[in-house]
């Protein structure tokens, strides 16, 4: 019999919520295929069969919330019964010859082939009704990664009709979801559970102190819209992050974390940005891995790609860990000013608000209409001091308003 636990599949996690079951008790399931969907802190996650063999016992129902290690249901993959079944001497010298031609026969055969693969590939390959084993991966040590399964549709001849219907049911779930009204009550599990330990554990730890500026985007906006009549459509915010990168290089202090344990300041080599996103499920932060050494397309590029998984529950838990900076752009739905919590351990985190257009007192006493955006850092005060703050955001705002110098840093 083997047990199918719940292990830790996020960074940190003691527990996590039993969406669905995509078995049932009797059940035939072969290796790695797909058993239950849980929910942890960050993430909704596909728990793979260990072996061969049937569904004997479901422990716990759906909805339940359980802890690391709890056993979620039993397999019987038959060897416990080869194994009494030997312990009768007499049975088995009957039955040696066939036990001998069936391992023959076992050995003729091809054993299950071990995949590689993220649960959200998997789910992919199962709704583009793709045999997984059949995918080449071209990840490391032969991962099958999601453009694999894409080029395998593709080459197959069906992607086209399959990704429409895919979206229409995904469309059709979305506004099948039930209206929440006054009287109500929202499950307090999952991510916003997670959420809310967060924020707590980081505003219980660490004294915040927000620093609020201007910045002005109209040179950027000019800049951006040149690439663009070009046939290069980057993002604001893409420039944003190769300035952040530069920006937190210069001031470490805001790319580092503090260890009480042993009275140290870690000054943090990398350059992991956090990218806080909404989703229907709560706020969930993709990091965007190394965006030092990446050029601002590149940025563009990977910013979209993990929003995208993000809002579509995609995302690994490797996507989720190792942050070293936070960025949020709450620009697009309004507002003009926030005071965002900190990423623990993480030592600050810049939000970006709304931008309008605004008259302008220039230099040379002249009046012209610019496009100004505010945004506010949120700072570790045991570690950072007011005037480094204004410092920081100072540089920023110096690459922002005049964005060609960016093109110096390029990789």
């Amino acid at each position: 019999m083997v047990e199918v636990k719940f292990h830790d599949i996020g960074e940190g996690m003691t527990e996590g919520e039993v969406v669905s079951y995509l078995v049932k008790v009797g059940d035939t399931v072969k290796v790695d295929q797909p058993l239950v969907e849980m929910q942890t802190d960050k993430m909704v996650a596909e728990i793979p069969s260990p072996a061969n063999g049937t569904v004997k016992q479901i422990n716990f129902e759906e909805g339940t919330t359980i802890t690391i290690g709890s056993v979620l249901l039993e397999i019987d993959d038959g060897k416990e019964e080869v194994m009494e079944s030997s312990s009768e001497p007499e049975v088995a010298a009957v039955l040696a010859p066939e036990k001998k031609a069936q391992e023959e026969t076992q050995l003729t055969k091809r054993p299950p082939k071990r995949i590689i693969a993220a649960p959200h590939t998997r789910r992919i390959a199962r709704e583009h009704d793709v045999d997984i084993e059949q995918v080449i991966g071209s990840g490391p040590a032969g991962r099958v990664t999601d453009e694999d399964i894409y080029q395998f549709i593709r080459k197959r001849g069906s992607n086209g009709k399959e990704q429409v219907e895919v979206a229409v049911e995904t469309e059709i779930t979305r506004m099948e979801e039930p209206v929440i009204t006054a009287g109500d009550t929202i499950p307090f599990t999952g991510i916003r559970k997670q959420i809310a330990l967060k924020m707590t554990e980081s505003l219980s730890k660490i004294p915040h102190v927000t620093h609020f500026d201007e910045v002005d985007l109209t040179n950027i906006i000019d800049f951006r819209q040149e690439l663009k009549d070009s046939g290069e459509n980057i993002s604001v915010v893409a420039f944003f992050l190769k300035a952040l990168t530069i920006t937190l290089q210069e001031f470490p202090l805001f790319n580092a974390s503090l260890d009480e344990e042993h009275n140290v300041i870690r000054l943090l080599r990398e350059y992991h940005i956090g990218l806080a996103t909404n989703t229907e499920k709560g706020l969930l932060v993709p990091v965007l891995r190394d965006a030092n050494k990446k050029s601002i397309k590149e940025l563009h590029d990977e910013m979209k790609e993990l929003t995208k998984k993000a809002q579509e529950q995609k995302l690994t838990a490797g996507e989720m860990k190792g942050g070293t900076f936070t960025v949020s752009n709450v620009g697009p739905l309004g507002g003009m000013a926030a005071t965002p919590i900190i990423n623990y351990p993480q030592t600050s985190i810049i939000a970006f608000h709304k931008t309008k257009k605004m008259p302008v007192v220039m230099e040379n006493d002249e009046i012209a209409v610019r496009s100004i955006m505010t945004m506010s850092l949120s700072f570790d005060h045991r570690i950072i001091d007011g005037a480094d703050s204004v410092l920081f955001t100072n540089r920023f705002i110096e690459l922002i308003e005049q964005p060609k110098k960016l093109l110096l840093y390029l990789h």
